[in-house]
């Protein structure tokens, strides 16, 4: 009986891999043609299959080494990984040949690389079924984040309240008291229209928006663990409009000599070399970002409004990811401007042009300029 059963397998199997072949090819091919195609689909399905389970440490015999997910990540997770996703290992290697995925793998020169990859033990063979498996993952996987729903569940939850509600106040009438599903439907319209509102606010803004960028770069390893000041990096920001995206030349003034960093190893710094020998720049991903119609300048706050850039921006240099913390809109950056007192008497910037805020602090009638006294309320500072 079960050599019946592989039989029917087998003809299950080659129906499945053969039988598509067959029936788009080419009508001049031959039969041993369309068999070849088919054996090569089957290769292929067996060498992902193998490679994954590999890479998932999914083996038969049981191994002290960890497995490559438990550092690589395959789908997109919320929390900061130092390690190179198993899609962005894909990237770089998909068309290297084996012998350097060995000397990677198996013969790492770094040292985080040669702690984590201790008794790894791949033939070529495997390597082959790894990279397969990567290669696959690079042409489908998606590491965006995932819709959160619980809004549009709420919001037609209380859409099917207001239809029950209606539905019993005029035709089936089983609630005794009246007020109940009138009380039910206030209710529920109300938290609708709080919603919608809520929303139509918060289109285009992106508070908490910190997306994956192409390298991992870490501001609390530059700004707090080595020191770096703000202004090494983002040079204009007391005379630009924008603060400025470093280059990447930049970055070599300290990384042709480190080139491997405490977390992250060699791959993240290896990729700003890839960028100079490629002459290829680095697509950053800008976080703050105000419509076109506004105009903002950081030279006007923080050289001459000596704004700090954790006042806009938070603690920025506590961030491995850079996330964006207030949401930017009209009526905070107003809030602000009502709040902020000015050094009106010691900042030379003020020293013309505000005579009548002068004699009013001179002769005591006020004790503080605020950023509304001096245009900070006027339409057309921002929008003109």
């Amino acid at each position: 009986m079960s050599k019946l059963y592989r039989l029917l397998f087998a003809l299950v199997l080659n129906f499945l891999l053969i039988s598509p072949y067959a029936l788009f090819a080419n009508p001049q091919d031959s039969v041993e043609q369309v068999k070849q195609e088919g054996h090569h689909v089957a290769y292929f399905l067996t060498s992902k299959l193998r490679g994954e389970r590999l890479f998932k440490g999914l083996t038969r015999v049981p191994t002290s080494t960890k497995a490559c997910i438990s550092c690589h990540n395959v789908e997109y997770i919320d929390t900061f990984n130092w390690n190179p996703s198993a899609r962005d290992i894909a990237g770089t290697f998909a068309d290297k040949p084996i012998s350097d995925y060995r000397k990677v793998l198996l013969n790492p020169l770094g040292k985080k690389m040669s702690e984590s990859h201790v008794d790894y033990t791949f033939t070529d063979e495997e390597l082959e079924y790894i990279k397969t498996y990567l290669g696959e993952i690079k042409e489908n996987s998606s590491y965006t984040r995932k819709p959160n729903i619980n809004s549009i569940i709420i919001f037609l939850f209380l859409g099917a309240l207001i239809t029950l509600s209606l539905i019993d106040l005029f035709f089936t009438k089983k609630i005794k008291y009246k007020f109940i599903p009138i009380l039910i439907f206030m209710l529920s319209f109300a938290y609708q229209i709080q919603m919608l509102t809520e929303g139509a606010m918060a289109l285009g803004r992106k508070q908490n928006y910190a997306p994956d960028q192409p390298i991992k770069f870490s501001h609390k390893t530059h700004a707090t663990n080595n020191k770096i000041d703000c202004r090494y990096c983002h040079t204009m920001v007391d005379d630009s409009k924008s603060a400025g995206i470093p280059h990447v030349s930049l970055c070599l003034n300290c990384h042709m000599i480190v080139r491997e960093g405490t977390n992250s190893g060699k791959f993240e710094i290896n990729k700003i070399h890839v960028a100079i020998e490629n002459n290829t720049p680095i697509k950053w991903i800008r976080i703050h970002q105000l419509p076109d119609h506004v105009f903002f300048s950081h030279a006007q706050h923080v050289n001459v409004g000596k704004r700090e850039c954790k006042e806009c921006h938070g603690t920025i240099e506590e961030m491995n990811v850079v996330r964006q913390v207030n949401d930017l809109s009209m009526g905070w950056c107003l809030d602000c401007h009502d709040k902020t007192a000015v050094a009106f008497q010691t900042n030379g910037y003020y020293s013309s042009g505000f005579k009548k805020l002068h004699e009013d602090l001179a002769t005591g009638v006020i004790d503080t300029v605020r950023v509304k006294d001096i245009g900070g309320r006027e339409c057309a500072r921002c929008h003109y």
